[in-house]
C-alpha cells in the first residue's frame, strides 16, 4: 500500500472524526447523517490531489460542517 500525503491523512482523519460524531446522534437519524457525511465527500472526489488550495479549503470547510452538526442541540439533518 503506497504512503499517504499529509493532506490525505488529514482527509481520512476529518471522515473518521464524522463518523465518531455520527454515533453520537440518535439512532433513528444516523442513517441520515452518514449520507449527508458520505454525499459531501463523494462530492469533492473529482478535485485534484495536487489542488492544495482547495483541498485545505475544504477541510476547513468540513471542519467547521463537523463541529456545528457534532452540537447536542441538532438532532437530526435531512
Amino acid at each position: 500500500m503506497a504512503r499517504l500525503s499529509g493532506l490525505q491523512r488529514e482527509v481520512l482523519s476529518l471522515y473518521r472524526k464524522c463518523l465518531r460524531a455520527i454515533r453520537q446522534k440518535p439512532l433513528e437519524s444516523r442513517s441520515n447523517f452518514q449520507n449527508y457525511a458520505r454525499a459531501e465527500f463523494q462530492k469533492h472526489l473529482s478535485v485534484n490531489k495536487k489542488d492544495f488550495g482547495a483541498i485545505e479549503y475544504l477541510l476547513r470547510k468540513g471542519h467547521r460542517q463537523l463541529e456545528m452538526y457534532a452540537s447536542p442541540g441538532i438532532r437530526n439533518i435531512r
